[in-house]
């Protein structure tokens, strides 16, 4: 049995471990960086799955008055597949309506079809557009 809870910050060590094993880093992002920014943010939509003290999945949302957001959402390769990723985002997306969130999105690499098949079991849609980016502050 697992539990959901909100992170904390004696979480960054193992969460960033988890990514890791998770091959969901990129070296062009600071997985650091984006931990404590989002602790900082204290809306409790930053979480962790935890199993026998040891934290074993995690999802970072976020809701910015006109839509929610999902990233990093990981679960341990030796936890995958009994529901712990479903239940976080479940857990998320709860707390996202409490907040008065009226739609979620995640961004997806489109060469990642498994991942694309596990959101689409959660009712997500693909939505045809086109991501830009520009990045604020040189990390």
């Amino acid at each position: 049995m697992f539990i959901i809870r909100p992170t904390e910050d004696k979480d960054l060590d193992p969460i960033l471990e988890l990514w890791e094993n998770c091959g969901i880093t990129r070296p062009w992002n600071h997985p650091e960086t984006d931990f404590f920014r989002k602790m900082t943010q204290k809306d409790n939509l930053f979480l962790v799955a935890e199993k026998d003290n040891t934290v074993i999945g995690s999802i970072m949302g976020g809701y910015d008055g006109h839509r929610g957001w999902i990233h990093y959402l990981a679960v341990h390769p030796s936890h995958q597949r009994i529901g712990i990723a479903t239940a976080l985002m479940q857990n998320i997306e709860r707390r996202l309506i409490a907040v008065g969130c009226p739609k979620v999105q995640l961004m997806v690499r489109a060469d990642n079809t498994s991942v694309i098949d596990f959101y689409e079991q959660l009712d997500f849609e693909k939505i045809e557009s086109v991501s830009l980016g520009k990045r604020l502050i040189k990390d």
